[in-house]
Protein backbone atom coordinates (compact mmCIF):
# COMPACT_ATOMS: atom_id res chain seq x y z
CA UNK A 1 0.00 0.00 0.00
CA UNK A 2 1.65 3.29 -0.73
CA UNK A 3 1.24 6.93 1.27
CA UNK A 4 -1.02 8.64 -0.81
CA UNK A 5 1.08 12.33 0.76
CA UNK A 6 4.16 10.89 -0.20
CA UNK A 7 2.70 10.69 -3.71
CA UNK A 8 1.11 13.97 -3.51
CA UNK A 9 4.89 15.13 -2.64
CA UNK A 10 6.67 13.19 -5.23
CA UNK A 11 3.88 12.64 -8.33
CA UNK A 12 6.26 12.40 -10.86
CA UNK A 13 8.79 9.72 -9.13
CA UNK A 14 5.80 7.68 -7.92
CA UNK A 15 4.48 7.73 -12.00
CA UNK A 16 8.61 6.65 -12.79
CA UNK A 17 8.00 3.65 -10.45
CA UNK A 18 5.02 2.25 -12.52
CA UNK A 19 6.69 3.18 -15.89
CA UNK A 20 9.06 1.00 -15.00
CA UNK A 21 6.85 -1.96 -13.81
CA UNK A 22 5.01 -1.32 -17.69
CA UNK A 23 2.19 0.55 -16.21
CA UNK A 24 0.67 3.82 -16.86
CA UNK A 25 1.04 6.89 -14.72
CA UNK A 26 -1.61 6.71 -12.24
CA UNK A 27 -0.41 10.26 -9.38
CA UNK A 28 -2.78 12.61 -11.14
CA UNK A 29 -5.91 10.00 -10.67
CA UNK A 30 -4.74 9.55 -6.68
CA UNK A 31 -4.66 13.15 -5.87
CA UNK A 32 -7.55 14.06 -7.74
CA UNK A 33 -9.60 11.61 -5.35
CA UNK A 34 -7.76 12.60 -2.22
CA UNK A 35 -8.43 16.14 -3.10
CA UNK A 36 -12.14 15.35 -3.06
CA UNK A 37 -11.47 13.21 0.45
CA UNK A 38 -9.86 16.01 1.78
CA UNK A 39 -12.41 18.70 0.50
CA UNK A 40 -14.96 16.23 2.38
CA UNK A 41 -13.37 16.00 5.64
CA UNK A 42 -13.14 19.91 5.53
CA UNK A 43 -16.57 20.10 4.88
CA UNK A 44 -17.80 17.74 7.57
CA UNK A 45 -15.40 19.28 10.51
CA UNK A 46 -16.31 22.81 9.59
CA UNK A 47 -20.27 21.71 9.71
CA UNK A 48 -19.20 19.61 13.47
CA UNK A 49 -17.64 22.93 14.34
CA UNK A 50 -20.47 25.11 13.01
CA UNK A 51 -23.14 22.69 14.72
CA UNK A 52 -21.10 23.20 17.91
CA UNK A 53 -20.63 26.95 17.85
CA UNK A 54 -24.36 27.44 17.27
CA UNK A 55 -25.45 25.36 20.06
CA UNK A 56 -23.20 28.19 22.44
CA UNK A 57 -24.83 30.56 20.76
CA UNK A 58 -28.71 29.24 21.34
CA UNK A 59 -27.84 29.14 25.06
CA UNK A 60 -26.93 32.96 24.91
CA UNK A 61 -29.69 34.37 22.82
CA UNK A 62 -31.92 32.79 25.31
CA UNK A 63 -29.96 34.03 28.03
CA UNK A 64 -30.36 37.53 26.44
CA UNK A 65 -34.35 36.76 25.61
CA UNK A 66 -33.18 37.17 21.80
CA UNK A 67 -36.16 34.19 20.99
CA UNK A 68 -35.88 35.20 17.51
CA UNK A 69 -32.22 34.72 16.67
CA UNK A 70 -32.81 31.14 19.40
CA UNK A 71 -35.14 30.02 16.69
CA UNK A 72 -33.02 30.74 13.62
CA UNK A 73 -29.94 28.92 15.36
CA UNK A 74 -32.29 25.90 16.45
CA UNK A 75 -33.45 25.22 12.97
CA UNK A 76 -29.74 26.12 12.05
CA UNK A 77 -28.09 23.53 14.22
CA UNK A 78 -31.13 21.31 12.78
CA UNK A 79 -30.33 21.86 9.62
CA UNK A 80 -26.68 20.67 10.02
CA UNK A 81 -27.22 17.51 12.14
CA UNK A 82 -28.93 16.25 9.60
CA UNK A 83 -26.39 17.12 6.85
CA UNK A 84 -23.03 15.75 8.81
CA UNK A 85 -23.98 11.53 8.30
CA UNK A 86 -24.53 12.49 4.50
CA UNK A 87 -21.18 14.97 5.11
CA UNK A 88 -19.71 11.55 6.62
CA UNK A 89 -20.69 9.44 4.60
CA UNK A 90 -19.37 11.14 1.74
CA UNK A 91 -16.00 11.24 3.22
CA UNK A 92 -16.37 7.75 4.23
CA UNK A 93 -16.88 6.68 0.40
CA UNK A 94 -14.32 8.49 -1.07
CA UNK A 95 -11.89 7.16 1.23
CA UNK A 96 -12.71 4.18 0.49
CA UNK A 97 -12.81 4.75 -2.98
CA UNK A 98 -9.20 5.77 -2.58
CA UNK A 99 -7.98 2.74 -0.42
CA UNK A 100 -9.43 1.11 -3.00
CA UNK A 101 -7.45 2.51 -5.98
CA UNK A 102 -3.93 2.55 -3.73
CA UNK A 103 -4.75 -1.08 -3.18
CA UNK A 104 -4.23 -2.36 -6.87
CA UNK A 105 -1.04 -0.77 -7.87
CA UNK A 106 2.27 -2.55 -7.41
CA UNK A 107 5.33 -1.66 -4.94
CA UNK A 108 7.48 0.89 -6.51
CA UNK A 109 10.70 -0.86 -7.71
CA UNK A 110 14.13 -0.15 -6.02
CA UNK A 111 16.93 1.99 -7.67
CA UNK A 112 18.65 -1.31 -8.46
CA UNK A 113 16.15 -3.13 -9.68
CA UNK A 114 17.24 -3.87 -13.21
CA UNK A 115 15.16 -2.72 -16.21
CA UNK A 116 12.88 -4.64 -18.30
CA UNK A 117 9.49 -5.72 -19.27
CA UNK A 118 9.09 -9.48 -18.46
CA UNK A 119 11.40 -12.97 -17.59
CA UNK A 120 14.32 -11.86 -20.45
CA UNK A 121 15.16 -8.87 -18.65
CA UNK A 122 16.11 -10.30 -15.44
CA UNK A 123 19.84 -10.27 -14.64
CA UNK A 124 22.28 -13.10 -13.59
CA UNK A 125 23.74 -12.38 -10.06
CA UNK A 126 25.40 -15.63 -9.27
CA UNK A 127 25.64 -19.63 -9.91
CA UNK A 128 26.45 -22.21 -7.77
CA UNK A 129 27.69 -25.74 -9.05
CA UNK A 130 27.63 -27.72 -12.31
CA UNK A 131 25.38 -29.20 -15.02
CA UNK A 132 25.91 -33.28 -14.32
CA UNK A 133 27.10 -35.18 -16.93
CA UNK A 134 25.15 -38.57 -17.53
CA UNK A 135 25.78 -41.49 -19.63
CA UNK A 136 22.29 -41.82 -21.11
CA UNK A 137 19.46 -39.62 -21.65
CA UNK A 138 18.38 -38.15 -18.00
CA UNK A 139 14.57 -38.62 -18.14
CA UNK A 140 12.16 -36.01 -16.38
CA UNK A 141 10.21 -36.33 -12.69
CA UNK A 142 7.37 -37.88 -13.60
CA UNK A 143 8.68 -40.47 -15.93
CA UNK A 144 11.08 -41.70 -13.54
CA UNK A 145 8.13 -41.32 -10.41
CA UNK A 146 5.86 -43.51 -12.60
CA UNK A 147 8.19 -46.12 -13.20
CA UNK A 148 9.42 -46.60 -9.72
CA UNK A 149 5.13 -46.74 -9.35
CA UNK A 150 6.07 -44.52 -6.44
CA UNK A 151 4.17 -41.24 -8.33
CA UNK A 152 0.02 -41.91 -9.39
CA UNK A 153 -1.26 -38.79 -11.10
CA UNK A 154 -4.18 -41.06 -12.34
CA UNK A 155 -5.30 -42.06 -8.64
CA UNK A 156 -4.77 -37.73 -7.97
CA UNK A 157 -6.96 -37.20 -10.52
CA UNK A 158 -9.61 -39.33 -9.27
CA UNK A 159 -9.82 -38.07 -6.01
CA UNK A 160 -9.12 -34.48 -6.66
CA UNK A 161 -8.88 -33.42 -10.48
CA UNK A 162 -5.99 -32.05 -12.36
CA UNK A 163 -2.38 -30.80 -10.63
CA UNK A 164 -2.99 -33.46 -7.82
CA UNK A 165 -0.29 -36.35 -7.35
CA UNK A 166 -0.08 -39.28 -4.72
CA UNK A 167 3.31 -40.30 -3.68
CA UNK A 168 4.35 -43.42 -2.45
CA UNK A 169 6.07 -45.14 0.00
CA UNK A 170 10.33 -44.14 -0.77
CA UNK A 171 8.89 -40.86 -2.73
CA UNK A 172 6.90 -39.94 0.21
CA UNK A 173 9.23 -40.33 2.43
CA UNK A 174 11.97 -38.62 0.33
CA UNK A 175 9.19 -35.30 0.26
CA UNK A 176 8.77 -35.93 4.03
CA UNK A 177 12.48 -35.43 4.76
CA UNK A 178 13.65 -32.75 2.49
CA UNK A 179 10.83 -30.45 4.35
CA UNK A 180 12.31 -32.04 7.59
CA UNK A 181 15.78 -31.10 6.68
CA UNK A 182 15.30 -27.64 5.30
CA UNK A 183 13.15 -27.13 8.85
CA UNK A 184 15.69 -28.14 10.70
CA UNK A 185 18.49 -26.16 8.77
CA UNK A 186 16.59 -23.02 9.14
CA UNK A 187 15.79 -23.03 12.95
CA UNK A 188 18.90 -25.06 13.75
CA UNK A 189 21.86 -22.46 12.21
CA UNK A 190 20.05 -19.74 10.53
CA UNK A 191 18.21 -18.30 13.78
CA UNK A 192 14.49 -18.81 12.50
CA UNK A 193 11.70 -19.32 14.89
CA UNK A 194 9.67 -21.84 13.72
CA UNK A 195 6.12 -21.62 13.67
CA UNK A 196 2.63 -24.18 13.02
CA UNK A 197 0.35 -21.41 11.56
CA UNK A 198 -3.06 -21.79 10.34
CA UNK A 199 -4.01 -23.04 7.07
CA UNK A 200 -7.18 -21.25 6.75
CA UNK A 201 -7.35 -17.39 7.01
CA UNK A 202 -9.62 -14.26 7.00
CA UNK A 203 -9.79 -11.99 3.94
CA UNK A 204 -8.11 -9.03 5.94
CA UNK A 205 -5.31 -11.42 6.56
CA UNK A 206 -5.07 -12.03 2.47
CA UNK A 207 -5.39 -7.83 1.95
CA UNK A 208 -2.05 -7.56 4.46
CA UNK A 209 0.49 -9.93 2.12
CA UNK A 210 -1.38 -8.41 -0.72
CA UNK A 211 -3.11 -11.48 -1.95
CA UNK A 212 -6.42 -9.49 -2.39
CA UNK A 213 -7.95 -7.46 -3.92
CA UNK A 214 -5.91 -8.26 -7.27
CA UNK A 215 -5.27 -11.80 -7.01
CA UNK A 216 -8.94 -12.97 -5.75
CA UNK A 217 -9.47 -15.51 -8.28
CA UNK A 218 -5.97 -17.23 -7.97
CA UNK A 219 -6.93 -18.42 -3.99
CA UNK A 220 -8.86 -20.99 -2.96
CA UNK A 221 -12.00 -20.26 -0.54
CA UNK A 222 -13.60 -22.41 2.24
CA UNK A 223 -16.76 -21.66 2.87
CA UNK A 224 -19.07 -22.82 5.98
CA UNK A 225 -22.17 -25.04 5.06
CA UNK A 226 -24.35 -22.73 6.51
CA UNK A 227 -23.31 -19.82 3.93
CA UNK A 228 -24.17 -22.40 0.83
CA UNK A 229 -28.14 -21.66 2.19
CA UNK A 230 -30.41 -20.80 -0.34
CA UNK A 231 -30.67 -16.82 -0.80
CA UNK A 232 -34.33 -16.99 -2.10
CA UNK A 233 -34.88 -16.10 -5.94
CA UNK A 234 -35.75 -12.28 -6.13
CA UNK A 235 -33.38 -9.68 -7.99
CA UNK A 236 -30.18 -9.13 -7.37
CA UNK A 237 -30.46 -12.83 -4.97
CA UNK A 238 -26.77 -13.98 -6.90
CA UNK A 239 -25.11 -10.63 -5.67
CA UNK A 240 -26.33 -11.25 -2.56
CA UNK A 241 -25.33 -14.86 -2.17
CA UNK A 242 -21.60 -13.73 -3.11
CA UNK A 243 -21.22 -11.08 -0.68
CA UNK A 244 -22.80 -13.38 1.92
CA UNK A 245 -20.27 -16.44 0.75
CA UNK A 246 -17.38 -13.83 1.15
CA UNK A 247 -18.49 -12.73 4.97
CA UNK A 248 -18.23 -16.31 5.88
CA UNK A 249 -15.23 -17.91 4.16
CA UNK A 250 -11.66 -18.37 5.04
CA UNK A 251 -8.87 -19.15 2.60
CA UNK A 252 -6.53 -21.60 2.03
CA UNK A 253 -2.65 -20.22 2.14
CA UNK A 254 -0.81 -19.69 -1.10
CA UNK A 255 1.96 -19.52 1.09
CA UNK A 256 3.06 -19.54 5.12
CA UNK A 257 3.93 -16.13 4.05
CA UNK A 258 0.57 -15.22 4.52
CA UNK A 259 0.04 -16.40 8.56
CA UNK A 260 3.69 -15.08 9.27
CA UNK A 261 3.60 -12.14 8.15
CA UNK A 262 -0.09 -10.93 9.41
CA UNK A 263 2.05 -12.26 12.66
CA UNK A 264 2.66 -8.41 13.32
CA UNK A 265 -0.61 -7.24 12.23
CA UNK A 266 -2.11 -4.34 14.08
CA UNK A 267 0.99 -4.42 16.81
CA UNK A 268 3.79 -1.84 17.34
CA UNK A 269 7.06 -3.49 18.20
CA UNK A 270 10.03 -2.95 20.08
CA UNK A 271 12.97 -1.82 17.34
CA UNK A 272 15.36 -4.42 19.98
CA UNK A 273 13.52 -6.96 19.03
CA UNK A 274 13.94 -6.58 15.43
CA UNK A 275 14.71 -8.34 12.88
CA UNK A 276 12.11 -11.24 14.30
CA UNK A 277 12.85 -14.37 11.58
CA UNK A 278 10.25 -16.65 11.47
CA UNK A 279 9.67 -20.71 9.78
CA UNK A 280 7.07 -23.04 8.49
CA UNK A 281 6.38 -25.62 7.06
CA UNK A 282 3.44 -26.25 5.57
CA UNK A 283 0.75 -27.16 2.46
CA UNK A 284 0.38 -24.42 0.19
CA UNK A 285 -3.39 -24.57 -1.71
CA UNK A 286 -2.93 -22.07 -5.58
CA UNK A 287 -5.91 -22.29 -7.44
CA UNK A 288 -3.48 -21.41 -10.86
CA UNK A 289 -6.15 -19.73 -12.38
CA UNK A 290 -3.63 -18.06 -15.01
CA UNK A 291 -2.06 -21.38 -15.75
CA UNK A 292 -4.19 -22.82 -18.28
CA UNK A 293 -1.87 -25.28 -20.48
CA UNK A 294 0.96 -24.55 -18.46
CA UNK A 295 2.81 -27.01 -16.98
CA UNK A 296 -0.05 -29.47 -17.15
CA UNK A 297 2.55 -32.65 -17.06
CA UNK A 298 3.78 -33.81 -13.61
CA UNK A 299 4.78 -31.59 -10.59
CA UNK A 300 6.14 -28.59 -11.78
CA UNK A 301 2.89 -26.43 -11.06
CA UNK A 302 0.22 -28.71 -8.84
CA UNK A 303 -2.78 -27.43 -7.11
CA UNK A 304 -1.35 -28.34 -3.30
CA UNK A 305 2.33 -28.63 -2.77
CA UNK A 306 4.66 -28.11 0.79
CA UNK A 307 7.03 -25.15 1.20
CA UNK A 308 9.12 -23.77 3.69
CA UNK A 309 8.80 -20.55 4.21
CA UNK A 310 11.30 -17.32 5.61
CA UNK A 311 9.78 -14.54 6.69
CA UNK A 312 11.39 -11.29 8.31
CA UNK A 313 10.13 -8.52 10.11
CA UNK A 314 13.00 -5.42 10.47
CA UNK A 315 13.58 -1.76 10.71
CA UNK A 316 13.93 -0.11 7.13
CA UNK A 317 17.66 0.15 7.96
CA UNK A 318 18.31 -3.54 7.96
CA UNK A 319 16.30 -4.79 5.31
CA UNK A 320 18.71 -4.36 2.73
CA UNK A 321 21.12 -5.92 4.60
CA UNK A 322 18.35 -8.84 6.19
CA UNK A 323 17.19 -9.09 2.32
CA UNK A 324 20.83 -10.66 1.09
CA UNK A 325 20.79 -13.03 4.35
CA UNK A 326 17.47 -14.29 3.78
CA UNK A 327 18.85 -15.42 -0.24
CA UNK A 328 21.74 -17.32 1.25
CA UNK A 329 19.82 -18.72 4.15
CA UNK A 330 17.49 -20.53 0.93
CA UNK A 331 20.79 -21.36 -0.91
CA UNK A 332 22.38 -23.46 1.92
CA UNK A 333 19.14 -25.65 1.28
CA UNK A 334 20.31 -26.22 -2.44
CA UNK A 335 24.19 -26.21 -1.64
CA UNK A 336 24.20 -28.80 1.22
CA UNK A 337 21.67 -30.54 -1.73
CA UNK A 338 24.47 -30.57 -4.24
CA UNK A 339 22.22 -28.99 -6.27
CA UNK A 340 23.18 -26.72 -9.64
CA UNK A 341 21.65 -23.35 -9.61
CA UNK A 342 21.57 -19.94 -10.67
CA UNK A 343 20.69 -16.71 -8.97
CA UNK A 344 18.59 -13.85 -10.87
CA UNK A 345 17.46 -10.56 -9.71
CA UNK A 346 14.28 -9.83 -11.08
CA UNK A 347 14.04 -6.87 -13.54
CA UNK A 348 10.79 -4.30 -12.34
CA UNK A 349 8.56 -5.77 -14.99
CA UNK A 350 8.68 -9.38 -13.93
CA UNK A 351 8.56 -8.94 -10.02
CA UNK A 352 5.79 -9.93 -7.73
CA UNK A 353 2.94 -6.77 -7.10
CA UNK A 354 4.00 -6.76 -3.42
CA UNK A 355 7.82 -6.60 -3.82
CA UNK A 356 10.09 -3.67 -4.00
CA UNK A 357 13.13 -6.57 -4.88
CA UNK A 358 13.71 -10.15 -6.07
CA UNK A 359 15.78 -12.64 -6.05
CA UNK A 360 14.64 -15.95 -7.69
CA UNK A 361 16.69 -18.98 -7.47
CA UNK A 362 16.64 -21.54 -10.19
CA UNK A 363 18.02 -24.79 -10.45
CA UNK A 364 18.68 -26.98 -12.69
CA UNK A 365 16.39 -29.82 -14.51
CA UNK A 366 18.81 -32.78 -16.00
CA UNK A 367 15.24 -34.28 -17.03
CA UNK A 368 13.73 -31.06 -18.59
CA UNK A 369 17.08 -29.31 -19.46
CA UNK A 370 16.09 -26.21 -18.26
CA UNK A 371 16.35 -23.74 -15.11
CA UNK A 372 13.15 -23.60 -13.11
CA UNK A 373 12.64 -21.70 -9.96
CA UNK A 374 12.81 -23.08 -6.79
CA UNK A 375 12.82 -19.87 -4.40
CA UNK A 376 12.11 -15.97 -4.22
CA UNK A 377 13.06 -14.01 -2.26
CA UNK A 378 11.68 -10.40 -1.74
CA UNK A 379 12.12 -7.39 0.40
CA UNK A 380 8.60 -5.31 0.55
CA UNK A 381 9.57 -2.50 2.00
CA UNK A 382 6.88 -1.07 4.08
CA UNK A 383 4.54 -1.64 1.79
CA UNK A 384 2.72 -4.94 3.66
CA UNK A 385 3.41 -3.20 6.91
CA UNK A 386 0.96 -0.10 5.51
CA UNK A 387 -1.86 -2.51 4.72
CA UNK A 388 -1.14 -4.57 7.99
CA UNK A 389 -0.81 -1.50 10.13
CA UNK A 390 2.23 -3.25 11.44
CA UNK A 391 4.78 -1.12 13.28
CA UNK A 392 7.82 -0.63 15.08
CA UNK A 393 8.34 2.07 18.26
CA UNK A 394 12.67 3.40 17.93
CA UNK A 395 15.21 2.77 20.46
CA UNK A 396 14.77 6.70 21.75
CA UNK A 397 10.98 5.70 22.00
CA UNK A 398 10.09 8.93 20.75
CA UNK A 399 8.68 8.03 16.86
CA UNK A 400 6.48 4.66 15.65
CA UNK A 401 7.23 3.63 11.51
CA UNK A 402 6.08 1.02 9.42
CA UNK A 403 8.33 -2.50 10.32
CA UNK A 404 9.53 -3.45 6.42
CA UNK A 405 8.61 -7.24 5.76
CA UNK A 406 10.88 -9.68 3.48
CA UNK A 407 9.75 -13.71 2.64
CA UNK A 408 11.47 -16.21 0.76
CA UNK A 409 11.07 -19.55 0.10
CA UNK A 410 13.34 -21.92 1.96
CA UNK A 411 12.69 -23.73 -0.50
CA UNK A 412 9.57 -25.33 -2.34
CA UNK A 413 9.51 -28.84 -1.38
CA UNK A 414 7.80 -30.14 -4.09
CA UNK A 415 10.24 -28.35 -6.77
CA UNK A 416 13.05 -29.52 -4.55
CA UNK A 417 11.77 -33.26 -4.68
CA UNK A 418 11.83 -32.66 -8.75
CA UNK A 419 15.22 -31.68 -8.57
CA UNK A 420 16.39 -34.57 -6.49
CA UNK A 421 14.91 -37.28 -8.39
CA UNK A 422 16.27 -35.78 -11.71
CA UNK A 423 19.69 -34.85 -11.04
CA UNK A 424 19.76 -38.01 -8.67
CA UNK A 425 18.86 -40.62 -11.17
CA UNK A 426 20.50 -43.50 -12.18
CA UNK A 427 20.50 -45.47 -15.32
CA UNK A 428 18.34 -48.03 -14.40
CA UNK A 429 15.50 -45.53 -12.91
CA UNK A 430 16.85 -46.03 -9.30
CA UNK A 431 17.21 -42.80 -7.43
CA UNK A 432 20.05 -42.24 -5.15
CA UNK A 433 19.45 -40.36 -2.25
CA UNK A 434 21.22 -37.38 -1.09
CA UNK A 435 23.73 -37.67 1.79
CA UNK A 436 21.83 -35.15 3.41
CA UNK A 437 18.75 -36.91 3.40
CA UNK A 438 19.96 -40.33 4.63
CA UNK A 439 19.73 -39.42 8.42
CA UNK A 440 15.98 -38.76 7.55
CA UNK A 441 15.54 -41.66 5.31
CA UNK A 442 16.53 -43.75 8.35
CA UNK A 443 19.78 -45.00 6.62
CA UNK A 444 18.40 -45.62 3.06
CA UNK A 445 20.32 -44.88 0.65
CA UNK A 446 18.66 -46.07 -3.08
CA UNK A 447 15.17 -45.71 -3.88
CA UNK A 448 14.47 -48.25 -6.40
CA UNK A 449 11.54 -49.87 -7.69
CA UNK A 450 9.90 -52.72 -5.38
CA UNK A 451 9.93 -56.18 -7.04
Amino acid sequence: MHDIKWIRDNPAAFDRALARRGLPGEAARLIEIDERRRAAIGKAEAAQARRNAASKEIGAARRSNEEETAQKLVVEVAALKAAIPELEAEERRLSKELDDALARIPNSPLDDVPDGTDAGGNAEHHHFGAKRSYGFAPKQHFELGEGLGEMDFETAAKLSGARFVVLKRGLARLERALGQFMIDLHTGQHGYTEVSPPLLVRDEVMFGTAQLPKFEEDQFWAVSGERLAPHGGDEGGDQMVLEALRAGRLGLIPTAEVPLTNMVRESILEEAALPLRLTALTPCFRAEAGAAGKDTRGMIRQHQFGKVELVSVTSPGQSGDEHERMLSCAEEVLRRLELHYQVVTLCAGDMGFAAQKTYDIEVWLPGQGAYREISSCSNCGEFQARRMAARYRTREGRQVRHVHTLNGSGVAVGRALIAVLETYQQQDGSIAVPDVLQPYMGGLKVIEHER
